[in-house]
């Protein structure tokens, strides 16, 4: 996750769903449509988990995320320039806006067990458990809709156009808002990148 944030490369595109499970499930296949709740499902939990913060209202709004999703459908067009991830994500994210916006969640660490290598010591774990803390405060000083084109641009990988769709804001507010978010967390982590450094033999 420290890479991440210094660095911001490149995150790993979700593999898309069958074209022809897709087009299944544009059609209410039920089949087809628990397959694409099952291939997307743990990428809109995390997205809501980031945004939003832990707990049972995450279960809630995954739900009506696909709920919507199913709903519309039939409308998206897979040939179009979104990617099915993308879109489904769009929503996910308008969703979580609209109700932080309604009511406040506690703020969720970015950094992911799997996002930092195992811990084979207890100094090690130590330092792992320092550095989510550490993203999590930094990230919890940001405003929602700062963290959530930070979110959708370096955890998701949306592009600077697909941020902008996903928010509904011109795609250089977006490129603004991200900058400023990924400067934010630098400079609030440039501390433990030097205490690292300094650490090492």
């Amino acid at each position: 996750m420290m890479a991440l944030v210094m660095s911001q490369p490149e995150p790993a595109r979700i593999e898309e769903i069958d074209r022809g499970v897709l087009d299944r499930a544009r059609a209410s296949d039920p089949i087809a449509m628990r397959a694409f709740v099952v291939r997307y499902q743990r990428m809109v939990f995390a997205l809501l988990s980031r945004i939003m913060g832990p707990g049972a209202h995450v279960e809630d709004a995954a739900q009506e995320t696909f709920l919507r999703a199913f709903r519309a459908l039939p409308a998206f067009n897979p040939a179009g320039p979104a990617r099915a991830s993308t879109w489904l994500l769009t929503i996910a994210t308008r969703l979580a806006l609209d109700e932080k916006r309604r009511k406040r969640f506690p703020i969720a660490e970015l950094a992911a067990a799997d996002a930092v290598p195992s811990a084979t010591t207890p100094e090690k774990e130590h330092a792992r458990r320092e550095l989510g803390a550490a993203i999590a405060r930094a990230a919890g000083e940001l405003s929602d809709d700062m963290r959530a084109a930070f979110v959708l641009a370096d955890v998701h990988g949306f592009t600077m156009a697909e941020i902008a769709e996903a928010l509904g804001i011109l795609e250089n507010t977006a490129k603004t808002r991200v900058h400023r978010a990924r400067q934010h967390m630098r400079e609030r982590l440039a501390p433990m990148r030097t205490e690292d450094h300094d650490e090492r033999p």
